[in-house]
C-alpha cells in the first residue's frame, strides 16, 4: 500500500438565487483543491440553474444544470527528481534537467446535471458530474475524466404527531457515487430539533469499511419572519479502513451559509414562496 505524501486541502464557495419568474434559480460555484507536497491543485468555475415543477399538494421535481472551466496545475518547484539525489540525500540547490509537461497549466470545460424530486417527507435523485467526459492530461495525450454518477434518498420522519417545521425529526439518509471502477456507499441519519442537527454517518467503498462520520449543525441569528439565518457546520471523518486513524487523523470539514429574504416589486418573499409550494430540499438538513 502506497501513501501520498502531504495534504489534501479543499474549499468550495457557492451563491444561489430563487427566481421565480424564471421557474427555478440560478447559481455560481467555486471549488479549489490541493494535493500532495508537490501541489497539485485544481481550481473550478461553474455557473447552474434549476427548474422546479410542482404537482400535488407535496410534490416538487426540479433539474438543474451545471458548466464550468477547470485548470490543473502542479507546483514542479516542490518536486524533486531523481539527478537531484545522491547517496547522502537531496543535492542542495541541485537543478534537474526534467522539462516540465507541454500542458502544465491545462485548462478544460466541464458540465454535470441532476434531478431533484420531493414527494411528502421523502427525497430522492441522481446526478452525473463530467458529462462531457473532459480530457484533463498535462502530456497532449489522452487522459479522460470519466462520468461520475451519484444518487441518494432521505426520509424525513416527525417524532411529534402534529409536526411543524421547528419539530423534532430524525432523517435517514443513503448516498451513493461511482467514478472510474470506484465506488461508496454512505449510510446513517440525522436528528434535528429546532436550530440544531446532529448526525451519524457510516462510509464503505463498497467492499471495505471506509470511515465513522460525526456532524453538527447550528442555525443562528434566525429571524422567523423572514427565515433569515446563519448556518454553522462541522464534521469529522474517524478512518476505519486499513490505512488507519493514526496515518491520517481523520478528516475535518467546516461550513458556514448565509440564507436570507429578498423581496421584489410584487412584494414576493422567500417565506411565502415557501409556504406556498410544499416541502424543499433544505428541509431535510
Amino acid at each position: 500500500m502506497a501513501l501520498i505524501s502531504g495534504p489534501l486541502t479543499y474549499y468550495t464557495f457557492s451563491a444561489d438565487i430563487s427566481v421565480p419568474k424564471f421557474g427555478g434559480g440560478f447559481g455560481l460555484i467555486l471549488n479549489k483543491s490541493s494535493e500532495g507536497t508537490a501541489y497539485l491543485t485544481k481550481t473550478n468555475v461553474s455557473g447552474l440553474y434549476s427548474y422546479s415543477v410542482e404537482f400535488g399538494e407535496t410534490g416538487t421535481l426540479s433539474f438543474g444544470i451545471q458548466a464550468g472551466v477547470t485548470n490543473r496545475k502542479i507546483d514542479y518547484d516542490k518536486l524533486v527528481f531523481y539527478d537531484q539525489l545522491s547517496d547522502q540525500g537531496i543535492i542542495s540547490g541541485g537543478v534537474s534537467a526534467a522539462s516540465p509537461p507541454e500542458f502544465n497549466n491545462k485548462y478544460f470545460f466541464d458540465s454535470g446535471a441532476g434531478l431533484n424530486l420531493i414527494v411528502g417527507n421523502f427525497m430522492t435523485g441522481p446526478s452525473i458530474h463530467h458529462l462531457n467526459k473532459p480530457n484533463e492530461s498535462f502530456t497532449g495525450s489522452s487522459s479522460i475524466l470519466p462520468m461520475r454518477l451519484n444518487g441518494y434518498m432521505s426520509f424525513r420522519l416527525p417524532l411529534e404527531a402534529y409536526a411543524n417545521e421547528d419539530s423534532p425529526a430524525i432523517i435517514p439518509s443513503i448516498v451513493y457515487y461511482q467514478h472510474a471502477g470506484r465506488q461508496s456507499i454512505s449510510g446513517g441519519f440525522q436528528i434535528k430539533r429546532k436550530s440544531v442537527n446532529a448526525g451519524l454517518w457510516y462510509r464503505s467503498n463498497g467492499k471495505e469499511k471506509d470511515a465513522i462520520a460525526f456532524s453538527l449543525i447550528f442555525d443562528l441569528f434566525m429571524k422567523k419572519d423572514y427565515y433569515d439565518k446563519v448556518r454553522l457546520g462541522l464534521s469529522h471523518d474517524f478512518t476505519t479502513s486499513k490505512l488507519g486513524y493514526g496515518n491520517t487523523a481523520g478528516t475535518t470539514e467546516g461550513a458556514v451559509i448565509y440564507e436570507t429574504t429578498i423581496f421584489d416589486n410584487s412584494g414576493y418573499n422567500s417565506s411565502t414562496y415557501k409556504s406556498n409550494y410544499g416541502r424543499r430540499c433544505y428541509d431535510f438538513y
